[in-house]
């Protein structure tokens, strides 16, 4: 993987990492309110002993492991998808397509509902386009998850819970018709491409792989509403994004990294005053180990830096390089990068 790259959801790990580090449950915590899940879970003392843990430490671990979850599904996934892919989140308002495709569209999920055809890409895009003539009408406004075109395709991914609710699918379907038919009419010389991405396969007895079949087997109407080649899932999604093989592997290497029982240590002594001098040996190692290769341009060029006497590079170079929610500081990085550059 491009080592740029590479750093960027190195930064989005430590984000996450940080957070969870602020929040994570210990003896001064709060147990929440949770009077119904306590009454049930008090049938369970026994077990919880034999775990060394407790109601209360159950349900705060609950209510942090939500946290993460929801961190992951609404911003780490989806930066990393922009990060691989050099696309972004992208919504389009004030649609138009022809009515007459509008009706398609609805009888394509009739018949989805009803069992009447099987999904096929190739079959609803065929009607859809025969239908683009007539009046014009309102097409509902949507948001693409990741978004991005090169010279011959335009490609959209919807980034979904690997469970998702209930019900949910035939809601999507419907939307990704409608949205790669407005798709379509702003891009008509393009080949249009609308997928469901899903991060990891829960049932997959490796960490990358997948089992499309039954993956979509587990999930509730998801073979009624969605073909094959409409879903992309594990490795097959992220390599997609990246237009490279095995780019899961790299995410979860990079993840790994970072990840460790020293994390919090090595972030405070980044933060510290003056170690990029005072503990330049563990300085190195850690931002090595954590591929933020800017810093290693900058600790290489710490002579030229600490020589400077230009006002804000003495404020810079004595400046964190992560703030309180543990976000690099690049405007620091490229202030003095670009000095380096010019001497």
């Amino acid at each position: 993987m491009d080592k740029r790259k590479k750093q960027l959801i190195a930064f989005e790990t430590i984000k996450v990492l940080k957070s969870r580090f602020d929040s994570f449950p210990d003896d001064t915590t709060l147990t929440r309110n949770a009077p119904f899940h306590k009454a049930f879970l008090r049938a369970f003392d026994d077990k919880f002993t034999d775990l060394n843990t407790n109601i209360d430490s159950l349900i705060n671990m609950s209510s942090w492991m939500h946290g993460l979850n929801t961190t992951l599904g609404q911003s780490f996934f989806e930066n990393v998808a922009h990060i691989l892919s050099c696309g972004e989140k992208k919504t389009f308002k004030n649609n138009r397509i022809y009515t007459a495709q509008s009706n398609v569209i609805f009888n394509i999920m009739t018949d989805l509902k009803n069992n009447t055809y099987t999904p096929s890409v190739a079959r609803e895009e065929s009607l859809i386009a025969a239908a683009a003539h007539g009046e014009i009408s309102n097409a509902p406004d949507f948001t693409a998850d990741c978004f991005f075109e090169d010279e011959h395709q335009v490609v959209a991914i919807e980034l979904k819970s690997v469970r998702p609710n209930s019900g949910e699918m035939r809601g999507e379907k419907q939307k990704i018709l409608s949205s790669k038919t407005v798709l379509k009419s702003l891009y008509p010389s393009k080949e249009i491409h609308y997928y469901f991405g899903f991060p990891f396969d829960p049932l997959s007895e490796t960490d990358t792989g997948h089992n499309k079949t039954d993956f979509m087997n587990s999930i509730i109407e998801l073979n009624k509403f969605c073909a094959p080649e409409e879903i992309l899932i594990a490795d097959e999604l992220w390599s997609y994004l990246s237009g490279e093989e095995g780019s899961m592997q790299d995410i979860l290497n990079t993840i790994r990294d970072i990840s460790s029982a020293t994390f919090n240590n090595d972030l405070n002594l980044l933060c510290a005053l003056h170690s990029i001098t005072d503990s330049k040996t563990q300085y190195r190692e850690i931002v090595t180990k954590w591929h933020i290769i800017d810093e290693l341009d900058i600790l290489d060029n710490w002579e030229i830096i600490s020589a400077a006497t230009r006002r804000d590079i003495v404020k810079y170079r004595n400046a964190c390089i992560f703030n309180n929610d543990g976000k690099y500081n690049q405007n620091r990085a490229n202030t003095l990068l670009s000095y380096i550059s010019r001497q």
